[in-house]
């Protein structure tokens, strides 16, 4: 799949996420998704190759790395904690929208405060 319809799919699903919201803090070349002003997923071609941009957990990330060619250390973030998904390869519509469901849910779970959280990340979707 190439990564255009991977960030086509990467924003629907964003888009179906309670309390997530598309804005643009650096400018018209970076869609940014929030839950309650927090970051949970950055897409952008700033690089000339289109890019999704997640949060996951470290040792998740590692493995994805590990196991996916087309899926490196977070493009311009923490190299531990995000990982950037990129054209071709193995990594379809359905491992994209996967993980920016686990990135939405990772950050309400450790940056949204109890009583601001739009679901439960423990229950969500189970």
């Amino acid at each position: 799949m190439d990564l255009l319809a991977l960030q086509h799919r990467a924003a629907e699903r964003a888009e179906e996420l309670p309390g997530s919201e598309l804005t643009h803090p650096f400018g018209p070349d970076w869609d940014v998704w929030k839950v309650r002003q927090k970051v949970f997923m950055l897409q952008t071609d700033i690089t000339g190759e289109p890019l999704v941009i997640l949060k996951a957990i470290p040792e998740d990330a590692r493995e994805l790395r590990e196991t996916h060619t087309h899926v490196t250390a977070g493009y311009h973030m923490n190299k531990r904690h995000w990982i950037t998904l990129h054209a071709g390869g193995d990594v379809d519509a359905d491992l994209a929208a996967e993980l920016v469901t686990e990135s939405y849910l990772l950050v309400v779970r450790k940056n949204v405060p109890r009583r601001e959280r739009p679901v439960d990340p423990e229950t969500f979707g189970r």
